[in-house]
């Protein structure tokens, strides 16, 4: 896994109040776990083992734990695909410290070649983006962290 890209999710953990983070990208695993009280971050890395293992019939999808404390969650209400803008090249709908009010569109989730807008369910500031654009999200994932 790239450094550039490990020192992101560093910074997304730091930034975001998340507790946990774990990726697994094909036999790589990341893990970044911030300490509750010191605030320091801890980043294991296992990479893929040397002798032929057969693959796992479905990966599990990335799991992030969001703390009840941190802020209200605004999680997928279906099956699709995350996207920050309305169209490529376009500008987020929202951004980290964007002041929101209920009703505001967040975000898009594709799902069956329908374009469906998902809106605040609480007014805010927001805390965190826990969705990559144009990653497939599950139904009840958290996409955003509103405070």
């Amino acid at each position: 896994m790239d450094l550039r890209k490990l020192k992101t999710l560093i910074d997304l953990v730091e930034t975001s109040g998340i507790a946990e983070l774990e990726i697994q990208e094909g036999e790589e695993r990341v893990r970044i776990t911030r300490a509750p009280v010191q605030g320091q971050q801890t980043v294991m890395f296992q990479p893929a083992p040397q002798a032929a293992a057969p693959a796992p019939a479905a990966a599990a999808p990335a799991e992030i734990v969001v703390p009840v404390d941190e802020g209200h969650a605004v999680k997928s209400p279906m099956v699709g695909t995350f996207y920050r803008s309305a169209s490529p090249g376009a500008a987020p709908f929202v951004e980290i410290g964007d002041a929101v009010a209920q009703g505001d569109t967040l975000c898009i989730v594709e799902a069956m070649k329908l374009m469906n807008e998902i809106e605040a369910d609480a007014s805010g500031t927001i805390k965190a983006v826990l969705a990559e654009n144009g990653q497939p999200v599950e139904f009840g994932q958290p996409l955003f962290l509103i405070g």
